[in-house]
């Protein structure tokens, strides 16, 4: 290691150029005060981020950068530090060479920690290199490397309680049987399960009563994927924490229940809704995460190309309407809704949405809860709102015909309505409406624009294989002439930063159809979607399809994700 000079992570910021000395002070009397790390503090004031303090540490001390994501750890390096210290200190062993037997590189979200880096040094006789790393990616590593053991030791501890109060309340028979939901282990389990699927992406975590075991799978980029299985006797016990925690009836098992809870991790709050169901061995458990940050993204985010874009911002241009955003489930519509809401949302209108569930809360909006029990139907709560002198309303869904009526009244009258429906096209959604018992000229005269999405999985960066274009891929791409242009496919097996799939993270795909002059005037006529769809396209419409291509061709995504969205 040599002789390093002894710099405090506030220097190293100011040195960098990251923050001022005004800033600096400002930090630290914080500091004082939520007793955190300077870190933290500064991160949490944001005044930087994470990847900024790593940058600076990593370039003005000269510290090697420890990619964690990317790498994959040996079971023997990790078996190098006990789970105890690297928790304590908040490191990850990582690099260690046969070599030079005596060296041990350490990853470490706070490389100038002395006491730290001697401590690891004592409890493993040996000198400590240490590198830099970010806390979210060494929260990641501890969980991917130690949380496995800690979930199965959580589990064991927990039969062994249950073993020991079984033997209890053969000798008193006076006790309650309610006493195993305050148990820790259960409850630290419980939250293992759910911190390890938000770090590793997870959209649902399902946890589900097999015959012989408790199966946990998340849904990561689209795609199910298995966690990890426990024992059978803990499944009640684990369902009974979550439905505390959700609000549900914990007595009720034999009818489906729905709930919501709130939880932060590392400093990011997330939404999770939870839905339980019977089934024959033990009720199945469903979470659904939603990230507060990640619905309200910037429509720069989203995945538009430049033509789509000037499109979408065309739609959002028209004082009064129908906008819809259509798509199955899980295809992104929220989000998408979330964004025209918040393009929209500046200070001189009043905004407000009807929904089932609130899924996000953005400033400045006014949210209602659908709320069937009590009466607050999507219908009943839209007939109040407009009583409210909206200028903008957004609705959840348009499930019924009393729904679609109302929407379309609003407007006509003047109001900018945005809303979702489940259809497959742009074009369908017109008829769609009409099935709903909308009159041709009525929807013709107030839907201003119908934007169609699906997400397709973006191909890993680091493990993506070039693929030769064959007669066949070029039917499928619906490619014509001579090119060969390069693209990509997947990995099988992939790699350790997609986590085996061969695929990181989603982009959308868009179909968006303005309602032009000529389109309006097929619609009131009573065109079937075909019909639409041929005047759309010859206004320059391009459909979900060619997006996808498209996308393949930019190296983005592969030729079976496009078949998987777009089979025709």
């Amino acid at each position: 290691m040599g002789t390093r000079v002894r710099k405090r992570l506030g220097e190293v910021l100011v040195d960098a150029g990251i923050i001022t000395e005004d800033q600096l002070m400002e930090g630290l009397s914080k500091q004082r005060e939520l007793k955190k790390r300077l870190g933290q503090t500064l991160i949490e004031l944001k005044m930087t981020t994470e990847e900024e303090i790593r940058e600076a540490i990593h370039r003005q001390m000269n510290i090697p950068m420890a990619k964690i994501r990317e790498a994959k750890i040996p079971p023997e390096v990790i078996a190098m530090l006990p789970e105890n210290i690297v928790r304590k200190h908040n490191v990850v062993p990582f690099q260690f060479d046969p070599e030079n037997a005596n060296i041990l590189g350490v990853a470490m979200s706070d490389p100038l920690d002395i006491i730290a880096i001697d401590d690891i040094s004592i409890v493993t006789n040996m000198q400590i290199e240490p590198m830099v790393a970010t806390p979210s990616d060494i929260m990641y590593a501890i969980e991917k490397y130690y949380g496995k053991n800690q979930s199965a030791k959580l589990a064991e501890s927990y039969s062994e309680e249950r073993r020991e109060k079984a033997e209890k309340l053969k000798s008193n028979r006076e006790e309650e049987n309610n006493d195993e939901l305050d148990n820790s282990p259960i409850v630290l389990l419980v939250n293992k399960i759910i911190e390890q699927a938000v770090n590793e992406r997870a959209s649902d975590i399902h946890i589900e009563a097999l015959e012989e075991e408790t199966r946990v799978r998340y849904r990561i980029d689209g795609a199910m994927q298995e966690s990890s299985r426990y024992p059978i006797d803990l499944h009640p016990a684990i369902v009974a924490r979550i439905k505390i925690v959700s609000g549900m009836n914990i007595s009720e098992k034999r009818a489906p229940q729905d709930g919501r809870m709130t939880l932060v991790f590392n400093g990011v709050e997330y939404d999770l809704r939870v839905s339980s169901l019977p089934t024959t061995f033990g009720e199945k458990v469903v979470m659904r995460i939603a990230s507060k940050a990640g619905l309200n993204k910037e429509k720069s985010e989203l995945g538009f190309q430049e033509e789509e874009l000037k499109r979408f911002d065309g739609i959002l241009m028209n004082p009064h309407g129908i906008i819809l955003v259509t798509g199955p489930t899980g295809s992104g519509k929220s989000t998408t809704l979330y964004t025209v809401l918040n393009e929209l949302n500046a200070g001189e209108v009043n905004i407000i949405t009807v929904e089932d569930p609130v899924e996000a809360d953005v400033d400045g909006i006014n949210q209602v809860q659908v709320h069937e029990q009590a009466g607050l139907t999507f219908a009943t709560a839209l007939r109040s709102i407009l009583r409210q002198d909206p200028d903008i309303i957004m609705i959840g869904e348009i499930r019924d015909e009393e729904t679609a009526n109302i929407a379309v009244k609003a407007a006509i009258t003047g109001h900018l309505v945005v809303s979702t429906l489940h259809t497959n096209s742009a074009a369908s959604t017109v008829t769609r409406l009409e099935d709903m018992g909308i009159e041709p000229y009525m929807v013709a005269d107030s839907v201003v624009g119908i934007i169609a999405q699906r997400l397709v999985r973006r191909i890993c960066p680091k493990c993506k294989m070039e693929h030769e274009l064959n007669e066949q891929d070029k039917l499928r791409l619906r490619l014509r002439g001579d090119s060969h242009p390069k693209i990509y496919e997947a990995k099988p097996g992939g790699c350790v930063y997609c986590n085996g799939s061969g695929y990181r993270g989603r982009i959308g795909v868009y179909e968006i159809m303005p309602i032009t002059p000529a389109l309006r005037e097929i619609i009131s006529k009573g065109g079937g979607a075909e019909e639409i769809q041929q005047v759309a396209l010859k206004e320059g419409l391009t459909t979900l399809r060619v997006g996808a291509a498209k996308l393949v061709l930019k190296g983005v995504t592969t030729i079976s994700e496009v078949e998987r969205i777009a089979a025709e």
